[in-house]
């Protein structure tokens, strides 16, 4: 049983044009991370993908990255309205899975509060969400192209993993899902 119901959101690009991407590495690893958690499978709603048991909402933007915020929002006020009590309002933690050009592939980094460094799908979240409101951010490295240059990095976030880079993220799916059991229990 859960100390805090945790309401786990991926951000990224829409499938299918964009699934698979570097650029929503989230969503990659929230697919793997349903099975991690034995959840049921994804379904449709109007917010976008979920799936959900007592302890764990898993939850996959329908908007495009840099635009997830409101759709962030309004899943996350849901899922606050669906709870039964105060005390489990006040419990649940807002989660956020998205890509991290600054880390390695593989490398998963999490943290609460801060600034959305330059990721624009976090700066959209970060401004949607009601001020004040703390959330915990599991950025999944995706590496960095040699180069700096803008339309190059683009190119590459944009790429479509290799089969080797979405075994990776199978493997980073299992981190997380020890991250967010130890956030249920009240451990982290």
């Amino acid at each position: 049983m859960s100390v805090r119901p945790l309401f786990i959101a991926s951000i990224g690009n829409p499938s299918p044009a964009y699934t698979n991407t570097l650029h929503s590495a989230g969503h990659t690893v929230l697919d793997h991370l349903r099975t991690w958690l034995f959840l049921p499978p994804f379904t449709k709603s109007r917010s976008g993908l979920f799936s959900a048991s007592p302890d764990f909402t898993l939850w996959q933007s329908p908007s495009l990255m840099n635009l997830s915020g409101k759709p962030v929002a309004t899943a996350w006020r849901t899922f606050l309205s669906s709870l039964s009590t105060p005390q489990e309002r006040n419990a649940a933690r807002l989660v956020v899975v998205h890509d991290e050009l600054e880390l390695a592939l593989g490398k998963i980094k999490v943290r609460d509060g801060g600034s959305a460094r330059g990721h624009n799908g976090l700066k959209s979240v970060m401004q949607a969400l009601p001020p004040g409101l703390d959330f915990t951010r599991v950025g999944v490295g995706i590496g960095r192209p040699p180069t700096r240059d803008s339309r190059e990095v683009a190119a590459y976030v944009m790429k479509k993993m290799t089969s080797q880079e979405v075994h990776v993220m199978a493997d980073v799916a299992g981190q997380v899902s020890e991250v967010a059991r130890e956030m249920a229990r009240g451990v982290r």
